[in-house]
């Protein structure tokens, strides 16, 4: 896993790690699992992104990515933390506005 956290640099990047990530947990395929996202702030600026996979029989996980950290926390069905990671590139907050 670490090679393909070593790839991630973009916007792009993280959000098709992310989305695969959260499919494998639960064996949902992500070429056809829809994903929402959505801007985090902080006292009016960006801190992040919070991710959201909904599959079969109303199962949901989650994600969010802590630019301060630089590090994705993901979510079980249940709400349970079951994964953190930190990335080693940086991506830029500026390209949050246009993503959410």
């Amino acid at each position: 896993m670490s090679d393909t956290l070593a790839e991630i640099r973009t916007l792009d990047d993280l959000q098709n790690f992310v989305r695969n990530t959260l499919c494998d947990k639960e064996n949902l395929l992500a070429e056809i699992t829809s994903m929402t996202q959505r801007a985090l702030s902080r006292r009016g600026r960006n801190c992040g992104l919070q991710f959201s996979v909904q599959g079969p029989r109303n199962v949901r996980l989650g994600a969010i990515w802590e630019s301060d950290h630089n590090q994705i926390y993901f979510y079980d069905a249940r709400g349970n933390r079951y994964l953190k990671l930190p990335l080693p590139h940086r991506i830029e907050i500026d390209s949050l506005a246009g993503a959410c």
